[in-house]
């Protein structure tokens, strides 16, 4: 059963060969108003080890973008800390990237594809030949070397997609973050930029936190799902998923075992909405 503690692991991986990517501990964010004080997210604490591809599931409205923007450098926090790579992270690390759900607004329609990936690159110095190199091997990786000469408004909503992705590929980040990115793609196309997140993630070995409001999303992307509770928000559950490593749609998503994982995260986020998980 899924609700069965025998069948379900929680807790992170004990793994003393990948040391700590990215740390949040203890963060907190208040929002103050004329209104008065909304605490968004109380105390949240977690880890993510190099080359982990981790998803991140909750109730709406419960504090996950306002997560994203503190452990970004996007927003400051009202206590605790992100610390990425050994150093705290007061402002946009250079050894993160972050792919956002807009895709269309992130990409400049004047730019052709290929342009559109360079930019980052260029505007943080990198010598031509090297930048080149980059955005021809992320452009590869996403499967887009036929559309560089394209515009984004050439492309569909999946292929623009790609080309944010490619984009972040390239910039060679340490840990990416990526907020909702298949949410405004048909089912089909989302099937198929899952698959190519599992293929980059593992032919590049980034660190990957994945931020997503779809269930069966999370249980197929990553090793573990941590499960947030209602706002204000706390680690309600680090959920250990032990699919095999390879996984495809039709398989993967017919196993038992996935079933019954999806429907743990399920039921926590049930329990979440109903404020009995964690401290909420």
């Amino acid at each position: 059963m899924a609700g069965d503690s025998a069948t379900i692991e929680t807790g992170p991986r004990e793994d003393v060969h990948s040391p700590v990517a990215l740390s949040v501990q203890g963060l907190q964010k208040i929002y103050s108003s004329d209104t008065g004080d909304v605490e968004a997210v109380r105390d949240l604490t977690f880890e993510l080890r190099q080359g982990e591809l981790v998803c991140l599931v909750g109730p709406s409205g419960c504090g996950k973008t306002t997560l994203l923007r503190c452990i970004a450098g996007l927003l400051d926090p009202t206590a605790g800390t992100v610390t990425l790579d050994g150093a705290v992270v007061t402002g946009p690390p250079k050894k993160m990237a972050v792919v956002f759900q807009e895709y269309g607004r992130s990409l400049f329609a004047w730019l052709t594809v290929r342009q559109n990936v360079e930019l980052p690159l260029k505007n943080a110095g990198m010598p031509k030949a090297e930048r080149q190199k980059a955005v021809s091997e992320a452009l590869h990786a996403v499967g887009l070397e036929h559309a560089e000469s394209s515009y984004p408004w050439q492309l569909s909503g999946g292929m623009q997609q790609r080309v944010a992705i490619a984009r972040a590929v390239a910039y060679k980040p340490e840990v990416l973050l990526m907020d909702e990115p298949f949410a405004a793609v048909d089912a089909q196309t989302r099937a198929d930029l899952e698959d190519l997140i599992r293929r980059v993630w593992k032919e590049l070995g980034v660190t990957v936190l994945f931020i997503t409001h779809d269930i069966d999303e999370s249980v197929y992307l990553g090793e573990r799902v941590l499960i947030l509770s209602n706002s204000p928000t706390v680690i309600q559950e680090d959920l250990t998923i032990d699919l095999p490593a390879d996984r495809d749609q039709l398989t993967t998503r017919s196993l038992p075992r996935f079933t019954e994982l999806r429907t743990h995260v399920y039921a926590e986020i049930q329990k979440a909405k109903r404020g009995k998980g964690g401290d909420a």
